[in-house]
């Protein structure tokens, strides 16, 4: 079947409006994270260190590896339509009670729970998203409408960023005004629980149901069933293996990169240090993700996944290190910006390679795998980081532990590629 551009997409009703919900709750994430960096991070009543900014990066994180499972074998059992309903209405109370809590001035773990909450509840929503796209489009498209809903919804949720960072010039960089900025989000929420009310019951999956009536047996034969479902696709495997590479050593120069920009780096001229920093930080990402979403279809049909896999991960390295050891503002966003599309041509196509490869009775299990082995893989990379980096950020040696922790990936890629060198 010819593959559909772009615009193609937006002419088939579901998958237009399984977009608009997912951009209406990725805004929301947007404002809601970028809201509370500023309250944690860069607010100049309360202090940071690294392991509070590792402890921030749990936060959002954990929730995909404590969530994920349950999200994967519920996702397979419930109407995914419903889910994704509930999910966002209850995604917005969290969302007000957060923010009510960093107006009150609450800190530490009371702060972090709710975030959690708030985080936990959003997985059930971007698994839903993603295991219900394959209802949506024809299955022979699903690498190019995956890079198209991904590559949007990223950079929507970078606007979200951005929007948070003016409201909380608006508002103030206090407590009070962080408040109100966090909760701007629960627009978002309300607004992607309306859109995905227009699905019909069913419409969005699961076809069948074979999950037993406990949920924690559910879970754990759902991570048992995700494994073996990965293990069973060669191409889910060795994609794996390079993700596993790319999020510990990505979570690593990420901590690097917010101490730089918090206790070390200056504005020079149009560049900015501090929030604005991370704001521009995060618009040079979502460059990178825009280049990924756009280009990953065409390199993936002319050079085939694994040259595509191989040389993003390649890409990745050179940049960590050729740009990330100066340790200056204008080589870190430069940096920002190539391995921010090299990570996201890798998702691309580890996500394509689980809607295509795996099926629809197990897909939600596998993305709730997927999220969880990740993201725990992240949550220690940044941990054991923040253990040892100094409060400035600036540690060359951390930046060539995940240089070549990149080059382990792209080595460990190929010999699960040499094993099944016909997939």
């Amino acid at each position: 079947m010819k593959q559909l551009g772009p615009r193609a997409f937006f002419a088939i009703p579901g998958f237009r409006r399984l977009l608009f919900s997912r951009f209406a709750a990725q805004w929301s994430d947007g404002v809601f994270r970028a809201g509370l960096a500023g309250a944690v991070l860069f607010n100049p009543e309360r202090g940071a260190d690294p392991l509070t900014i590792a402890g921030g990066f749990a936060v959002l994180l954990l929730p995909y590896s404590v969530i994920g499972p349950f999200a994967g074998a519920l996702l397979d059992r419930w109407d995914r339509r419903r889910v994704l309903v509930f999910a966002n209405l209850l995604r917005g109370l969290t969302v007000v009670a957060a923010s009510a809590a960093v107006g009150f001035g609450v800190s530490g773990v009371a702060l972090f729970v709710l975030a959690l909450a708030v985080e936990g509840i959003s997985r059930f929503v971007g698994s839903g998203m993603s295991a219900a796209l394959p209802h949506v489009v024809p299955r022979q498209t699903l690498v190019s409408a995956n890079a198209v809903a991904a590559t949007l919804g990223s950079i929507v949720a970078v606007i979200g960023g951005g929007c948070a960072i003016g409201l909380r010039s608006l508002f103030g960089v206090n407590d009070a005004g962080s408040a109100w900025t966090t909760s701007f989000a629960v627009l978002g929420t309300i607004v992607a629980a309306f859109v995905a009310s227009r699905f019909s019951r069913g419409s969005l999956g699961p076809d069948s149901v074979d999950e037993p009536d406990e949920a924690i047996v559910a879970v754990a034969r759902g991570l048992a069933d995700g494994g073996r479902a990965a293990l069973a696709a060669p191409t889910v495997t060795a994609g794996f293996i390079a993700l596993f590479a790319h999020r510990a050593s990505f979570g690593i120069s990420l901590l690097l990169t917010v101490l730089l920009l918090r206790f070390s780096f200056q504005d020079m001229g149009l560049l900015k240090a501090g929030l604005p920093g991370l704001g521009q930080l995060a618009a040079m990402a979502a460059a990178g993700i825009l280049l990924a979403g756009f280009s990953t279809p065409r390199l993936v049909r002319r050079f085939g996944r694994h040259r595509v896999v191989l040389c993003s991960l390649l890409l990745a390295a050179l940049s960590q290190a050729g740009l990330g050891l100066p340790m200056v503002l204008p080589t870190v966003l430069v940096a920002a910006f190539l391995i921010t599309a090299a990570g996201q041509v890798l998702k691309l196509c580890v996500d394509s390679a689980v809607q295509r490869d795996v099926g629809d009775e197990a897909r939600g299990r596998v993305f709730a795998l997927y999220d969880t082995l990740f993201n725990i893989t992240q949550v220690i990379a940044v941990a054991a980081a923040a253990a040892v980096v100094p409060l400035n950020g600036r540690s060359p040696t951390l930046l060539l532990v995940a240089t070549f922790v990149y080059l382990l990936g792209g080595a460990g890629y190929l010999l699960a590629i040499r094993r099944n060198p016909r997939t």
